[in-house]
């Protein structure tokens, strides 16, 4: 055969492959986008009747209320805040994207809201350290709960959360909306679960974001619109400072779980779901402030954890200062490791390189939708590569709540990935290893980390049990 030959026939062989390929992922397109518009048509039936109300109308508690506004036509009844003129202003701009055009009530304390028993749903952006009492009196007064992450502050109140969910039978998704991204379910399917990765045996994860509170202003008085005292809750008192509120509340542990509870939790939760990995059984951390010893902030600038799974370690890291271990990857996101390849993934997109190769085998970016939802693009602060995942997150917790069926991040997978990331804080403390039990929740032989699994509540609120839940 002529060498021209043998090229032509190559060329026309590869032609055909593409073609190939580009039919099959364009049917796949097809297919996808078909299946999409069955959920979000029964999500929009189910959601007809539904009275939403939304405690913490905040950055976040905007993105994900008027996410859910727009896959389904819901009656947004209440909102809650702590801040009258951040609360004035969300009920505002409710009232001009909700098809009733109807401004919700507003209430200042979040027991008042949920005394009117006038709710289907309820949706907590509140502070981490304001999600376990609203959440677990919502779900006694009969309503469905969307929760942000991590779920809680400490351990006992995620076992509180998660009892009381259980039994009042109530729906409750969390915010760990990368179970619903779009091309990491892809990643999931075309990567993990089509065995292009063999045997996965280590898998990094990591943040490289310089997102740690760098100021150190002076303590002042709250502002008149902020009511400090229910804002801090059942939290330590601390001066008010003007790093607390709006939105930078995660410099500080006393309302969170630092940049474990905020950027691993959602990393270890999609490694985990991924791969149907259940809770670590060991976990080790180490870290500190390293670098920037100059903020207020309380929070490590510099942490490393381990958990331990069956014949797997996911290790993370997070350093908000110099540059990202590695420059070629997502400076937020996860590297799972196997012996066919490797699996780049983050909010961003995903690559897969097959051993040994140094251009993506597999790759694809977000998938923006602002064509379909084009007040996505004037949204003020709406991270736009995440609204997708978002409403697909907010589809899938309507369609639950129709099949009374647990969600993709029920409580349950919530209390396991924010329990993992807290008591990853606790090995950092102690400086030991912690070794966990889930089926009996506690740490195993080890009396003083078990003392730490509940933060003492400040009074008069008192802290929930999981058994009087």
């Amino acid at each position: 055969m002529l060498d021209g030959e043998n090229d032509e026939w190559g060329t026309a062989k590869m032609t055909n492959v593409v073609n190939r390929r580009d039919f099959l992922r364009s049917s796949a397109a097809v297919i996808a986008a078909a299946r999409l518009s069955r959920h979000e048509t029964l999500a929009s039936q189910i959601a007809a009747s539904k009275r939403v109300g939304l405690i913490g109308s905040g950055w976040y508690g905007k993105s994900d209320l008027l996410r859910l506004v727009q896959v389904a036509p819901v009656n947004v009844v209440s909102l809650c805040d702590v801040d009258s003129r951040m609360l004035s202003e969300a009920a505002d701009l409710v009232a001009t994207r909700q098809a009733s055009k109807k401004r919700p009530r507003t209430y200042g304390d979040w027991r008042k809201m949920l005394a009117e028993k006038d709710l289907d749903l309820v949706l907590i952006d509140t502070p981490d350290h304001w999600h376990a009492l609203p959440m677990i009196e919502a779900v006694k007064g009969g309503m469905d709960v969307w929760v942000q992450k991590p779920i809680s502050v400490d351990v006992v109140e995620g076992q509180a959360m998660l009892a009381a969910a259980r039994k009042y039978a109530r729906v409750v998704q969390v915010g760990m909306q990368r179970r619903s991204t779009p091309h990491l379910a892809t990643a999931r399917d075309r990567v993990i679960r089509e065995g292009k990765l063999g045997k996965i045996d280590y898998v990094e994860i990591y943040c490289y974001y310089h997102m740690r509170a760098t100021e150190n202003p002076p303590d002042s008085p709250p502002p008149p619109e902020l009511d400090y005292e229910m804002w801090t809750g059942p939290a330590p008192m601390r001066p008010y400072n003007k790093l607390v509120h709006p939105r930078s509340w995660r410099a500080f542990m006393e309302y969170g779980n630092g940049i474990m509870g905020d950027m691993c939790v959602h990393m270890l939760d999609m490694v985990r779901w991924m791969m149907d990995l259940p809770m670590p059984a060991r976990i080790t951390s180490s870290g500190g402030i390293f670098s920037d010893k100059k903020s207020k902030a309380n929070i490590t600038d510099t942490q490393t954890a381990t958990f331990e799974f069956p014949d797997l370690r996911v290790v993370w890291t997070h350093r908000t200062w110099g540059d990202p271990a590695d420059q070629r990857a997502y400076p937020w996101g996860a590297k799972l490791y196997g012996e066919k390849g490797t699996l780049e993934a983050s909010v961003m997109g995903y690559s897969f390189y097959e051993a040994g190769k140094k251009e993506p085998a597999v790759h694809e970016d977000v998938v923006y939708e602002l064509d379909k939802f084009p007040e996505d693009r004037t949204e003020k602060d709406l991270e736009k590569h995440v609204a997708p995942a978002i409403r697909a997150h907010m589809t899938n917790f309507l369609e639950c709540i129709g099949s009374r069926t647990r969600p993709v991040a029920d409580i349950e997978q919530g209390y396991m990935s924010t329990t993992a990331c807290i008591l990853a804080n606790i090995s950092m403390q102690l400086g030991r290893s912690i070794q966990w039990d889930h089926a009996k929740g506690e740490v195993v032989n080890d009396a003083e980390a078990n003392r730490l699994l509940a933060r003492p509540y400040r009074a008069p609120w008192r802290h929930p049990e999981p058994n009087t839940a």
